[in-house]
């Protein structure tokens, strides 16, 4: 395993994350899982306040080796459904969840804490402030924000900077070889910033490690049924290049998403799976550029407006003169 730097901290942290959010008791077997992923070297566990029991059993896994770990959780939504003020990013919630958050963690302080959500009834500037306060608390490390739009997280980083407050230093999304919605905008904004990107769903709920290709295949997270015939030609082009290559379908999605430049999120409770997954880091540095560009002419993926047009535009003499090809730089 190697690492990165979080954001623009001075954070080191793991090039695979692991996902806990399916976690319900502190068995054997999830216990194998977590042990094998801190012996590998990995050192990021994401959790969040509405994955159930998930923070419980990571509180009590960390018991005795807290410290050597990135904890991340999340909040947002509702610690109460019969009460409004329950859920959200304002600061009543957020003070709230965080307080519950580390009584299940059994812990003083989180590593990381992500805003679960983009709620549109907050003010940003309130979450941000109130976010810089639980960090000068000493609650919260550093923080970071999923699933919202590139502008919501773009202003509330140009606030955090103009105003002195904790900027966010990651960016939480769904991103595979299926669904690279985020190469639209939220990727690009991350690189420019100096956001790290974590990703979910890097296997596209399994679909891309094969286990529905095979007819009469049974279901699982997905129907296989469900599958379009865009994805299964996707993953047919990653069963051919596995097979090339001498690894696994799940091991190239991975590898895939971190020669992206991304921290794929692992949301696994066996450790065989795992063992198997953590391959993905070698290979992710060996695999060739013209493997990348097979897997991604295999799925259809249109960039879409203003990025295609400023893309065409940036090659344009009609824009930028004849003499465009001697600019170097950017």
């Amino acid at each position: 395993m190697r690492y990165r730097l979080l954001g623009r901290t001075g954070l080191r942290v793991s090039e695979l994350f692991l996902g806990a959010m399916t976690y319900r008791e502190a068995t054997p077997e999830v216990r194998r899982v977590f042990d094998l992923y801190a012996e590998s070297g990995g050192n990021v566990v994401d959790t969040a306040s509405m994955y159930g029991d998930s923070e419980d059993v990571v509180g009590e896994l960390l018991q005795g080796r807290r410290d050597r770990f990135v904890l991340a959780t999340k909040y947002t939504p509702t610690r109460d459904r019969t009460d409004l003020n329950a859920a959200g990013n304002h600061r009543k919630n957020l003070v709230l969840s965080l307080e519950r958050s580390l009584r299940r963690l059994r812990t003083d302080y989180i590593d990381l804490l992500w805003v679960h959500v983009w709620d549109r009834h907050t003010p940003i500037e309130e979450t941000m402030r109130a976010l810089d306060d639980v960090v000068r608390s000493g609650k919260v490390l550093y923080v970071g924000i999923s699933d919202a739009p590139a502008w919501v997280v773009s202003r509330a980083d140009t606030l955090a900077e103009w105003r002195g407050w904790t900027p966010f230093a990651g960016l939480q999304v769904p991103y595979s070889l299926l669904r690279r919605d985020i190469e639209r905008e939220l990727l690009p904004m991350a690189r420019a910033l100096g956001i790290s990107v974590a990703a979910w769903g890097v296997l596209a709920h399994g679909v891309l490690s094969g286990r529905y290709a095979a007819p009469g295949a049974p279901a699982g997270r997905v129907s296989p049924e469900s599958i379009s015939e865009r994805d299964r030609a996707g993953v047919r082009v990653v069963l051919e290049v596995a097979g090339e290559l001498g690894v696994t379908a799940a091991q190239l999605a991975i590898a895939w998403a971190l020669r992206r430049g991304v921290h794929p999120i692992l949301g696994t409770s066996g450790a065989e799976q795992l063992k198997d997954d953590l391959g993905a880091c070698d290979l992710a540095r060996e695999l060739p550029e013209e493997a990348m560009r097979r897997l991604e002419s295999a799925v259809e993926f249109d960039l879409g407006f203003p990025g295609d047009f400023v893309g065409a535009a940036d090659r344009s003499p009609d824009i930028y003169g004849d003499a465009l090809p001697l600019l170097d730089g950017r």
